[in-house]
């Protein structure tokens, strides 16, 4: 079994939202949204030979993906923006499910993240728009 086969069947039999896999090491987060892709970024992990499977990749999901350096990403689902992001900056994409936007949690508009990030055109970029995002959900 390779590292995205063995990320896709941990992401799907284990309650995780997202699986690393490098060979014998294994990074998994049960936290959602953008949170754990953040916290490996405050971490400053390098992604650089993972490979990784997700619940939900949308463009800023996408960015930060872009900054950790992943190999390769498996998502159930995905927007269509993420997968253009991603192939753009050659991470090899496979998928579940295709959609044109990423909802928020309560499934009444876009999520917050994507709005955040729509006119973003590079990762660093992304990662200021999300943080300033993250801060005004937070204070609301």
């Amino acid at each position: 079994m390779n590292n995205l086969e063995k990320a896709k069947e941990l992401l799907n039999s284990s309650g995780f939202t997202c699986v690393c896999c490098n060979n014998e090491e294994i990074i998994t987060s049960r936290k959602r949204g953008v949170a754990p892709l953040l916290e490996w970024l405050d971490e400053r992990k390098c992604l650089k030979e993972y490979s990784v499977a997700d619940k939900v990749v949308g463009n800023g999901a996408a960015f930060l993906y872009i900054l950790l350096g992943v190999k390769e990403l498996h998502a159930n689902v995905i927007s269509r923006i993420a997968l253009e992001t991603l192939q753009q900056h050659n991470i090899l994409v496979n998928y579940n499910t295709l959609t044109e936007a990423i909802c928020n949690r309560d499934n009444t508009g876009f999520c917050p993240i994507e709005i955040a990030v729509s006119k973003v055109t590079s990762p660093d970029k992304a990662l200021i728009a999300i943080r300033n995002e993250l801060k005004k959900l937070q204070n609301s």
